[in-house]
């Protein structure tokens, strides 16, 4: 069994393995792309060199993998500490993904993140803080933007549609959309000039998922998804 302290070390130290990865990443992509039909744009805004941190929303279990797969460069998360118990733990690091104690501030988790930006990797953190399962995001916290700040990496928003409807195996007509870059520079880690920078960089996730949300073809099914009901209700009341 690995310990929460072994965990992080390894997580500081290592990194992911190159090869597991790009083997997952590829089995993983094959098939997200013949039952899923996702689309991914804005690739380009992710820099290719140096620590980046990446804010996307959170409503599914699904929502790391399908960042990850789309980008070229290693994508790095935090994972309930609970997935780091069992034997699956050091195949879970090697991917990526370290521990972090939910419901309190947790400075080992912190102090990861802090190893991983200075190596000059990518970081994705939601800053809803877990998975928002109502309409619309969650508010975001200002931690993923203070980590940010302390490393000099840029904030790039990123919006996941599609895994909101919950299906399974897994969701269908997913879409991830990385937003323009948002520079921390001449900011310093305080709690304003963080929420000045997630406020920022959210926006553009917020409004593109209502866009989303609210295309043509959706609308257009729900309105006759009413008129539906209503010439139901119609009938019925007839009789």
């Amino acid at each position: 069994m690995t310990t929460n302290e072994e965990a992080h070390r390894i997580a500081r130290e290592h990194g992911v393995s190159g090869p597991l990865y790009l083997f997952v990443k590829f089995v993983a992509a094959l098939v997200f792309r013949l039952l899923c039909g996702f689309t991914a744009t804005g690739t380009e805004n992710v820099p290719k060199t140096g620590p980046v941190v990446i804010v996307p929303n959170h409503k599914s279990f699904w929502d790391p993998f399908f960042v990850a797969i789309v980008l070229r460069r290693p994508v790095h998360f935090m994972g309930k500490a609970e997935h780091f118990d069992g034997p699956m733990a050091p195949i879970f690091l090697r991917l990526g993904a370290f521990p972090v104690r939910r419901g309190d501030s947790d400075a080992e988790a912190l102090e990861t993140s802090r190893a991983i930006l200075a190596r000059g990797d990518v970081l994705a953190l939601f800053p809803e803080g877990t998975r928002f399962r109502g309409e619309g995001l969650g508010v975001p916290k200002r931690g993923a933007a203070r980590l940010a700040i302390e490393a000099g990496a840029p904030i790039v928003p990123a919006t996941i549609t599609g895994t909101e409807k919950r299906r399974w195996p897994l969701p269908r007509k997913v879409r991830v959309v990385f937003g323009t870059p948002v520079s921390v520079e001449g900011l310093e880690a305080t709690p304003e000039d963080a929420a000045t920078a997630i406020d920022t960089a959210w926006p553009q996730v917020t409004e593109e998922y209502a866009r989303w949300q609210n295309r043509p073809g959706l609308v257009a099914a729900g309105l006759a998804a009413v008129g539906l009901g209503a010439l139901i209700v119609k009938k019925r009341r007839g009789r």
